[in-house]
């Protein structure tokens, strides 16, 4: 007879899915104050080039959620995650002897498939022990104490470029996995016994594929997901070079981003405390309409230029916490509408949803971080337009509550 999955306390495991998603977050924010230098040092030519170190990254990242879900499925949770680690790591080191931005990209590229380990097993991770709006409780008090690491991020690469060069920030990458992985070893116990997994055979992954892709739920959070993550990592790339050219804030940059993920770290607490009681759709679609609006009254006032000069500047800060606050009330809630379901497929089903939307979401954040034309229109404006289509993909679901 199959043993139920085992559990830490629930402290303890929130802890831990924070610090396996944090490795996303602290491998592209951090790297952000390195921006400057990278461009001087590899792209003098094509400065914006340099914004493609966080988009290559995303890329990577969302190829490996395919291949990381199905093999958890497989041939369990934490394995997975740890040879993910592994590759991470050794691209990491390759990042910091690179010669030239090419390589440098290359480099992110298998760094974010190493990091698709983490980040989609510890969601299949959470389902295997957890439910519907429970899990969707779990991960947002994760992503509570994941969005500290954004927070901090950026004043600790400032201190690590200041100190090492920007190339030492890849060293702390390494650190940081081999932390996070020590804790998995050492105190998480397998989640998927081996009664439980399924062979890694094609017929399998193309029926539990083909149940997840024809799940009209699932492929509408699939497509909202895109969007906010789109809108999401195209404020990532454009928000240095924000700072920098158009509002001559390069130096105290991370100091404001800190506050800016401080004050964005609220909605997952917000979520966790209302999610049960109100539902996931609820949430997601208040959310993306509000930033809909939030974002057009930017555009409107920046390009009718009516701010007052004094408030130009904390319009920005106000608007860029407004669409941290948005992915916060919305991913965390996408992500369990999107894996109910599909619980005993969870990997197969987290893989799809992270791959595809990521995948995605970056052929939408990259021209428009490229798109900087000194000021926050063109982000502000992709991402008024990413928000309304969310917005109408969740309003044309059957009217049900999750």
């Amino acid at each position: 007879m199959t043993q139920p999955p085992q559990r830490l306390g629930q402290t303890e495991f929130i802890a831990l899915i924070a610090m396996l998603f944090a490795t996303i977050a602290f491998s592209i924010v951090s790297m952000l104050p390195a921006l400057p230098q990278i461009a001087a040092e590899l792209s003098p030519e094509a400065p914006n080039a340099a914004q493609l170190i966080l988009t290559s990254f995303v890329l990577g990242m969302g190829i490996g959620t395919l291949l990381a879900g199905p093999l958890s499925d497989s041939f369990g949770r934490k394995p997975v995650i740890l040879y993910g680690a592994i590759l991470y790591c050794a691209a990491a080191a390759t990042a910091f002897f690179a010669p030239n931005l090419e390589t440098v990209l290359a480099a992110r590229v298998v760094q974010g498939l190493g990091a698709a380990a983490p980040r989609v097993v510890s969601l299949a991770l959470v389902r295997d022990l957890y439910k519907g709006r429970d899990m969707a409780r779990v991960v947002s008090f994760a992503m509570m104490i994941f969005t500290l690491v954004p927070a901090v991020a950026p004043l600790l690469g400032s201190f690590i470029i200041a100190g090492l060069g920007w190339r030492a920030i890849f060293l702390a990458f390494i650190l940081f996995s081999a932390l996070s992985m020590a804790w998995l070893l050492l105190r998480q116990p397998e989640t998927l016994p081996a009664g439980r997994r399924a062979p890694l055979r094609f017929d399998p992954l193309w029926a539990a594929a083909k149940e997840v892709l024809t799940n009209r739920v699932i492929l509408t959070t699939i497509a909202v997901q895109t969007l906010v993550f789109g809108a999401l990592f195209g404020t990532l790339s454009s928000t240095q070079p924000i700072f920098d050219m158009t509002f001559d804030k390069r130096d105290s940059f991370p100091l404001w981003f800190a506050l800016i993920a401080v004050l964005a770290g609220s909605a997952s607490l917000v979520n966790a405390s209302i999610v049960v009681r109100f539902g996931m759709r609820l949430l997601v679609t208040i959310s993306l309409a509000v930033q809909v609006l939030f974002s057009l009254f930017m555009v409107g006032m920046t390009a009718a230029d009516l701010w007052p000069a004094a408030l130009v500047f904390p319009a920005y800060i106000a608007w860029m916490v407004g669409v941290f606050f948005m992915a916060g009330m919305t991913l965390g809630n996408l992500n369990a509408l999107a894996l109910e379901p599909v619980g005993h497929i969870a990997g197969m089903a987290a893989s799809i949803t992270g791959a595809v939307s990521t995948v995605l979401a970056v052929a939408l954040a990259a021209p428009l971080g490229l798109a900087f034309d000194g000021t926050v229109i063109p982000l502000a404006a992709g991402v008024a337009i990413m928000s309304a289509l969310g917005l109408a993909l969740m309003l044309s679901l059957p009217g049900r509550k999750d």
